[in-house]
């Protein structure tokens, strides 16, 4: 089995997160000793923030107030309410006009069905994670997004409503995509503050991932050096080339 610690340390460190990396896979089976999880959410994206601190195993009975999360995530064994509780949210979305019934079929979900979605901190997780999610301010994001292109030789995919969808596009297309968040997650969620979103990266490319944002990271703090000190010089008069600039730095 990899161990995650030295990714997971490499990207908090290179980035300089808030938040730690969480790693999230689906699973039919509980893994080793890993907790299944107490307590009630209400909605599946809290299980994001909650996992940043603690690994935890979760089924669709704990995802059930949030009917959304149960359909982008293709739990087994969905609560009798689902089906009835999943027309009702649409029904008043499409109501105001935030979904249109067309563009609910283009809302990603996972192929496959799984009976568990274990969560926890990315440093600690004890099975390959499917996605690791990153909570990433606009510098931090600009950073990702350099290293998931190199990677992926894609742009990254921007991504709004609803803020779990971003997890089923990671796994379907196995590319890195970056969510906006929607009105709900931003509500349950503290960390998804207005200058942050979160980025997901499929956990199959993730040592990959790792270096190239380490790498990035140095060399946007090493090129920021650089512009600021042009700036300074431009500012007082100055025409300095790129070799003067780059002697006073």
């Amino acid at each position: 089995m990899t161990d995650y610690k030295e990714q997971a340390q490499k990207i908090h460190e290179s980035l300089s997160l808030t938040m730690a990396p969480i790693g999230v896979s689906f699973c039919d089976e509980i893994p080793g000793n890993a907790p299944i999880f107490e307590g009630t959410v209400a909605a599946g994206c809290e299980f994001w923030e909650k996992a940043s601190s603690s690994l935890f195993v979760t089924s669709a009975n704990d995802h059930q107030l949030c009917s959304i999360g149960v359909y982008t995530h293709n739990l087994a064994n969905a609560p009798a309410t689902q089906e009835h509780e999943l027309i009702t949210t649409l029904n008043v979305m499409t109501g105001l006009d935030y979904v249109r019934e067309e563009e609910v079929q283009s809302i990603p979900t996972v192929k496959n069905q799984w009976s568990y979605v274990v969560y926890g901190p990315l440093s600690d997780f004890p099975i390959q994670p499917d996605v690791v999610l990153l909570f990433a301010h606009a510098w931090q994001g600009l950073i990702i997004s350099e290293a998931t292109e190199r990677i992926d030789n894609n742009t990254p995919l921007a991504m709004g409503r609803p803020a779990c969808a971003v997890i089923p596009q990671v796994i379907n297309q196995g590319n890195a995509a970056m969510s906006l968040g929607c009105c709900g997650a931003r509500a349950y969620l503290d960390s998804l503050t207005d200058s942050t979103a979160l980025w997901v990266l499929p956990g199959s490319k993730l040592a990959q991932y790792a270096e190239q944002i380490k790498i990035l990271a140095n060399a946007n703090q090493v090129l920021t050096r650089f512009h600021e000190q042009r700036r300074r010089d431009v500012d007082t008069g100055e025409q300095p080339s790129v070799e003067e600039s780059l002697e006073r730095m």
